[in-house]
């Protein structure tokens, strides 16, 4: 039996302080962005095209238009943002940054509110500087951590290394590997342990050096390496980032390309915002 009052699992309900947070978050990030020269944009939640995004269309919640053709609801909002501003208005505007303050939604009854700024032509350092500058706005504590999922794309095409491995964070597994360096990645957390890279391959110090030269471009006191770190990102493919406060992850971000359109972007997870705050409120 469902009761009248009870609402779906994952699903969202604001109210009291709670929903004042959220106006309060969503409000002062969208007035930083425009400052920043970002132009917003909000996407429709039916979409013709969310299943290019997703490797797993389970995931996405379907139904069907008047004529039959296939609909999903926003599960994601980067891809949509990138087609309908490259495709749709594109001749009527010169902008190439926008932000989005939007719900995705997926299967079975899940709703994730963002955040959201893509920068199309943008730079890594760009795009960090901004979300950590909108972090600091929203006076919330956080450590940044930057990655580069070449690297382990690199190790499992090269050199053998089970994407599994790094997915999962199997240390142990990954130091028995016959590869006599590979436990300088494993150590491998600040700026300064980028400055010995003796013995390792070619092609993983290129990567390596460009998480430093990015690194350096960022003003941060809480930032770590994470240089194994992997995980199925449906677009990023290069230098990635994540800023978390006690294990709960506020943002999430990086370099990517959809349909040929090089861009940078990051999403600020605006439930993990409220959270940080309600605790600092009953602390």
């Amino acid at each position: 039996m469902i009761f009248e009052h009870e609402i779906p699992s994952k699903s969202k309900l604001y109210f009291g302080e709670c929903a004042k947070l959220k106006r309060e978050i969503e409000s002062t990030s969208a007035a930083l962005l425009d400052e920043k020269g970002f132009e917003e944009i909000v996407t429709p939640i039916f979409s013709y095209h969310q299943h290019a995004s997703f490797e797993d269309a389970k995931t996405l919640l379907q139904l069907h238009d008047e004529h039959n053709d296939m609909v999903t609801l926003r599960a994601d909002s980067t891809a949509d943002v990138v087609r309908i501003v490259t495709k749709r208005i594109g001749r009527t505007t010169d902008s190439k940054k926008w932000f989005y303050i939007q719900p995705a939604v997926s299967f079975p009854t899940e709703e994730q509110y963002q955040v959201g700024a893509e920068m199309f032509d943008g730079t890594f350092d760009e795009v960090v500087n901004d979300a950590m500058a909108l972090v600091e706005k929203l006076e919330l504590d956080a450590l940044l951590q930057i990655s580069n999922m070449r690297i382990p794309m690199l190790l499992n095409e090269n050199y053998g290394v089970d994407l599994e491995y790094l997915h999962d964070t199997k240390i142990e597994k990954i130091l028995n590997l016959d590869l006599p360096w590979i436990g300088k990645l494993v150590r491998m957390h600040t700026l300064k342990d980028l400055n010995d890279l003796e013995g390792i391959p070619a092609d993983i110090q290129t990567e390596l050096l460009l998480m430093k030269e990015m690194a350096e471009k960022i003003e941060c006191n809480d930032l770590v390496l994470a240089p194994l770190y992997y995980a199925k990102m449906r677009y990023y493919g290069s230098l990635t980032f994540r800023m978390f406060h006690e294990n709960e992850l506020l943002v999430r971000g990086g370099l990517y390309q959809i349909d040929d359109v090089n861009a940078a972007g990051f999403a600020l997870y605006t439930d993990a915002c409220i959270n940080q705050k309600m605790k600092n409120i009953k602390a």
